[in-house]
């Protein structure tokens, strides 16, 4: 298989697994194209594995039924599936920004990386680097 045709196919299989998440709401049928070893990452540095992953997916499924989900982007390189989107929770809820970041291995979703920004925070989010901007901020003074 050449890497144009890796990358064509990487892409296809999370688009197939997001379609039937967001399409369908049945977590079962992301659990086949997940590698039995996969890890889902998150930006406080946590992990999850498969099965803690997926019981996370479905308990957020029950009060985000019927969220609004809008994918921007689909962007694929070799083993890895880029997807940015705009989520809105059911009945005029708030909007999120997501970029998930996908390393797929022989064909199954090895990996999983997810970055959420409420829409509401983004500008804020823009200087965090400012004294007195960030969360956590002590003016400047951290050594």
């Amino acid at each position: 298989m050449t890497t144009d045709n890796a990358t064509t196919d990487n892409k296809a299989i999370v688009q197939r697994a997001l379609t039937e998440l967001v399409g369908t709401g049945d977590v079962d049928a992301l659990a086949p194209l997940l590698s039995d070893d996969f890890v889902h990452h998150r930006p406080d540095s946590t992990a999850s594995t498969k099965a803690e992953w997926l019981d996370a997916v479905r308990a957020a499924l029950v009060p985000l039924a019927g969220m609004a989900v809008e994918i921007d982007h689909v962007l694929a390189d070799g083993d890895h599936v880029v997807m940015h989107s705009r989520r809105r929770a059911p009945g005029g809820g708030p909007e999120i920004v997501v970029v998930d970041i996908w390393r797929l291995d022989d064909g199954l979703i090895a990996e999983a990386w997810e970055i959420i920004e409420p829409v509401s925070q983004a500008a804020a989010n823009l200087t965090w680097w400012a004294a007195g901007t960030g969360p956590g901020d002590n003016g400047g003074t951290e050594r």
